[in-house]
């Protein structure tokens, strides 16, 4: 478990947590903007130059889970570090969690930003809506990279609910099918959900530092934003049928687990999504690749989209 000093329930007095400064802090023009698309409200963070790439987080964290890469893609990359439905500074309406509606507001994104197609990296949630605009809008996907998630298939619905020695458990798969009751219990707590999946979930738990922890418990800290976080967990079924009317996507594939979380699933999970796909494991990592282990994080990522 992580001490005192990384605690997103530690009150962080360093530099402004809202959106407008946390991107200017970076090396690499970073701004931050909104835009009505697909009939809700994104926010984005914008910066760099030369070809697209989008970059797509997961829960429970928001675009800034990416602000360790940034600074050194913006270096070859125009990048948009988007807050997906439901996530940060985004809006957080009533419907649309499932996956392919997801994938049409990044589409609908590229289209408000004049781009015709760019590459995708999505961790966690991101990855699945990376790979659902990749099956659903391929004239706009160049290259798509998934860390240490892949998008739900029929295996998901067969978790066991009850742990095993054997099977890393995701109780909170379950947790977040609950209505209700996740919003009572975490609103105004959040953060001590994030130090628990923090202290598990991770390698290295100080990798995520403080800032970073009160940046994740600010953005899910009330009933609305506990309840759209969810909502990508409740759609589940929806994206699993979906997936079984997707044809492996023709796009170039990467994949990127954790040694010490995903990596062997993704082994056997993303060959059958695409014709031209790569397994990669990042060494030393749980699951936030991003933040626990950036520099291979980026190298991986030049490598594969140039």
């Amino acid at each position: 478990m992580p001490d005192s000093t990384a605690s997103a329930g530690t009150a962080y007095a360093g530099t402004p947590l809202d959106d407008a400064s946390l991107a200017a802090s970076l090396d690499g023009g970073f701004t931050s903007h909104h835009a009505e698309v697909n009939g809700t409200r994104l926010h984005y963070v914008q910066g760099g130059s030369g070809d697209p790439l989008v970059l797509l987080g997961g829960w429970p964290q928001t675009w800034w889970q990416w602000h360790k890469v940034l600074p050194d893609l913006a270096r070859r990359h125009r990048v948009i570090a988007v807050d997906l439905r439901g996530m940060g500074g985004s809006a957080k309406p009533a419907a649309g969690y499932d996956k392919k509606t997801m994938a049409a507001d990044v589409h609908a994104l590229l289209g408000h930003l004049k781009i015709g197609s760019a590459h995708f990296a999505g961790h966690d949630i991101g990855a699945m809506v990376a790979y659902a605009h990749a099956a659903n809008h391929p004239g706009a996907t160049r290259r798509v990279a998934l860390l240490d998630v892949a998008h739900p298939d029929e295996d998901w619905a067969r978790m066991p609910l009850l742990p095993r020695p054997d099977v890393r458990h995701l109780w909170w798969f379950a947790f977040n099918q609950v209505e209700g009751l996740p919003e009572q219990l975490l609103a105004g707590r959040y953060h001590l959900l994030l130090d628990w999946l923090f202290g598990n979930a991770a390698t290295d738990p100080s990798s995520i530092d403080a800032r970073s922890r009160a940046v994740y418990a600010r953005a899910y800290g009330s009933p609305e934003a506990v309840r759209a976080g969810n909502a990508w967990y409740r759609a589940f079924s929806q994206d699993i049928a979906d997936l079984a009317g997707y044809a492996p996507v023709s796009v170039p594939l990467l994949a990127l687990g954790g040694e010490h979380s995903n990596y062997e699933f993704l082994r056997g999970a993303v060959p059958a999504l695409g014709t031209d796909t790569r397994v990669v494991r990042v060494d030393d990592s749980g699951h936030y690749l991003p933040e626990e282990q950036p520099q291979a994080v980026v190298d991986e990522l030049t490598r594969f989209f140039g």
